[in-house]
């Protein structure tokens, strides 16, 4: 039974149309439905995803049978979505379980962004100051599906990726990798955690979350 309605894919193919440029590539790391309750779902997900446009590209990964594929793109949980641009070049931007409810919406966008390799957000000034950055960043944006402030934190931590390849972005659904959540504290969300040593919560607006950002770059 497929997951996105007909409604659904109407809308979708026409976005994709208008908006997409150059074709970007998603790799979706899965494991056996007996370690991953998602993934068979996330796969087909994407499959219909990709089955609306000739531009998103699709291929799936068993982690267990590509371990060498698994250390290259640092794939640590599953499922995971990774987008690589036109190239083929690691965009780092990264999702940590299924893209579902309010979060297929980011989804979405960022095929959008890493296709026209232009960021949702952020000005001039702004993506400057995140270019200047010149040391491996690591941010995790923990959320849930239901949270509507939710996409717009993990768009700017994919944005300020695909913006300096020195940053890695990752959505994390907190519900599927509990003991993730536990570690970090989370509580409510998006819980944001950049490089271990610093975190916020709440969907900040741009300026104050490049704010953010460097306070944890100094603290590297």
């Amino acid at each position: 039974m497929p997951l996105l309605s007909e409604k659904d894919t109407k809308y979708l193919k026409k976005t994709f149309e208008e908006h997409l440029k150059d074709p970007v590539k998603v790799l979706v790391f899965v494991d056996d439905p007996s370690e991953c309750e998602y993934c068979d779902l996330t796969k087909q997900v994407l499959e219909e995803l990709s089955s609306i446009d000739g531009k998103i590209q699709l291929s799936t990964h068993h982690v267990k049978k590509e371990p060498e594929l698994v250390r290259s793109y640092r794939v640590e949980m599953t499922p995971a979505i990774i987008l690589l641009d036109a190239n083929g070049e690691d965009t780092n931007i990264r999702f940590y379980g299924i893209p579902s409810g309010h979060e297929f919406s980011t989804l979405i966008q960022d095929i959008i962004a890493v296709s026209n390799n232009k960021p949702v957000f952020f000005n001039e000034q702004q993506i400057d100051l995140i270019r200047s950055i010149n040391v491996p960043v690591r941010i995790r944006v923990f959320i849930t599906p239901t949270c509507p402030y939710c996409p717009k934190a993990v768009l700017m931590a994919h944005n300020a990726a695909l913006i300096n390849r020195n940053i890695t972005a990752e959505m994390i659904e907190a519900n599927e990798f509990p003991e993730l959540s536990m570690k970090y504290g989370v509580s409510s969300v998006p819980h944001t955690v950049i490089n271990d040593v610093h975190e916020f919560i709440g969907a900040y607006p741009e300026h104050m979350f490049v704010q953010e950002l460097l306070k944890a770059v100094r603290k590297v």
